[in-house]
């Protein structure tokens, strides 16, 4: 069986497999309904239709890096039922560090929510 770390681990990595891909539609599946994303420019984006339709949006530029986001560590709470990944993220130039809240929902785990921290260039 695999466990919840690896799991996280693993959704994260076809995660960014979509975004080089470019298919922002595809992403959804990972986004709980009431996603909340705040960006690297500290924008907030509320809802999984609103963060798929930014991707699309980001996508549709021809000069798009793809962001990559590498974990570094996954806690999960007491219950198992929600967990905290961290890592760095880099991307269009930029990088950085990031937290992302999963939500096991139905046996999947989802994003609740992510909070991207821009600290440096590419």
């Amino acid at each position: 069986m695999t466990s919840p770390e690896d799991a996280i681990r693993a959704r994260r990595k076809l995660t960014n497999k979509l975004i080089a891909a470019r298919e922002a539609e595809r992403l959804r599946p990972f986004f709980a309904p009431d996603m909340k994303l705040i960006a690297g420019d500290g924008a907030l984006i509320t809802g999984a239709d609103a963060v798929v339709q930014a991707f699309a949006a980001q996508f549709a530029d021809p000069a798009f890096t793809p962001y990559v986001r590498t974990t570094v560590t996954v806690e999960l709470d007491a219950a198992g039922a929600r967990a905290a990944e961290s890592g760095r993220w880099t991307g269009s130039g930029y990088s950085g560090t990031y937290l992302a809240c999963w939500r096991k929902v139905t046996g999947q785990w989802v994003l609740e929510s992510e909070l991207f921290v821009t600290v440096g260039d590419g």
